[in-house]
């Protein structure tokens, strides 16, 4: 599925209002991911705590969210802008590629909660697509 122009724009239009919020997203986002799909939590086993309040859950979520900031800021490039994170987590850290769509999904659901009015149907459409089309660029090492 590819991002159209007015898809990029809208989601450089939304991306400005998580600007801010990313540690909030990106920990809730974790949080309800390894909540409803506990097998994702076998990346964390070293945590102690796998709370949205934990300081290693709110750390890596806002990562997270960084990273797809600076996805934002590829977004007409997102294969090579995203190389070498699809390098780590492929070489390095080794996540199943398959984490990324489920915690894109999770961002999706958080992103509805945390932004009711300003993630409309539009909005939805557009950074769905977006974050579909991150997680393919983040699996391109996995081929």
């Amino acid at each position: 599925m590819s991002l159209s122009a007015s898809d990029k724009e809208t989601v450089k239009l939304f991306w400005k209002k998580v600007a801010g919020k990313q540690e909030d997203v990106g920990s809730n986002a974790l949080c309800r991911m390894m909540t409803v799909y506990p097998q994702t939590k076998t990346y964390f086993s070293h945590w102690n705590d796998l709370s949205s309040n934990s300081p290693y859950v709110r750390k890596h979520g806002k990562t997270v969210m960084n990273g797809i900031g600076e996805a934002v800021k590829k977004i007409d490039d997102l294969d090579g802008g995203l190389l070498a994170l699809s390098e780590l987590h492929a070489f390095q850290l080794r996540v199943d590629p398959t984490n990324f769509k489920i915690l894109s999904h999770n961002i999706l659901v958080v992103l509805a909660i945390m932004f009711p009015d300003e993630f409309t149907p539009v909005a939805h459409v557009a950074v769905d697509k977006f974050l579909q089309a991150v997680s393919k660029a983040l699996a391109e090492k996995y081929r």
